[in-house]
């Protein structure tokens, strides 16, 4: 079971990423803003519209981290520095969600991202 960190602004739409974590069989794990380098996950689902989202990706980035963002934006290019697993647009349909969550704590080497939406 893979601990896999939720950083959604918004509650219902957070409830919604638990409940496909869960439903994989894996721990969610809410992200209530404060020091991201203690918190020890084994993947994130991250909107990266949110005011601190691409600074929590850029920590988990930097311990090797797999993080898919899921956005009602396009990609831009400071997201796709971050080469995270997988960058859903919402609204995407929730198999995407968990093939893309399955790939990336499936692989050692993250592939680029793929838009999907």
């Amino acid at each position: 079971m893979a601990r896999v960190l939720i950083c959604e602004p918004h509650d219902d739409i957070s409830a919604l990423l638990e409940l496909v974590v869960r439903r994989l069989g894996h721990e969610p794990v809410a992200y209530d803003g404060g020091d991201i380098e203690h918190i020890d996950v084994d993947a994130a689902v991250i909107e990266p519209g949110e005011s601190s989202a691409l600074e929590v990706a850029r920590s988990l980035r930097s311990r090797n981290v797999p993080v898919l963002f899921t956005s009602i934006y396009p990609p831009d290019a400071d997201a796709l520095e971050l080469n995270p697993a997988a960058y859903l647009v919402k609204p995407f349909p929730l198999y995407a969600l968990e093939r893309a969550l399955e790939a990336a704590l499936g692989v050692s080497a993250l592939a680029p991202a793929a838009a999907v939406g």
